[in-house]
């Protein structure tokens, strides 16, 4: 695992407890574009799937600040764009079930 991708692994782990949590590297989708990193060594773009009960009662925006706010210092530094989908447990019982 990659340092930025363990340490957002770790964080969200910690803050929100998530019942699943995926995280996928996207960066070299990315490479030339704005943010890509000119070493060329990834870890820029992440597509992040968290589903979590700290989420309940939050609009889709709130949950996306809250992950934010968590990763605030990844995102100072190297990571550029997060890509989020993040579910309640009950919501993510009903995507399954449809």
């Amino acid at each position: 695992m990659t340092e930025y991708r363990s340490r957002i692994e770790q964080k969200l782990s910690d803050a929100l407890s998530p019942v699943s949590l995926a995280i996928e590297d996207d960066s070299h989708r990315h490479a030339g574009h704005a943010g890509a990193h000119p070493d060329g060594g990834g870890e820029t773009h992440f597509n992040v799937r968290i589903v979590s009960a700290s989420f309940e009662g939050l609009s889709r925006v709130a949950r996306q600040r809250m992950v934010y706010q968590v990763l605030a210092d990844e995102l100072k530094e190297r990571v550029h764009a997060l890509s989020l989908v993040t579910v309640t447990p009950a919501e993510a019982d009903k995507l399954e079930s449809a």
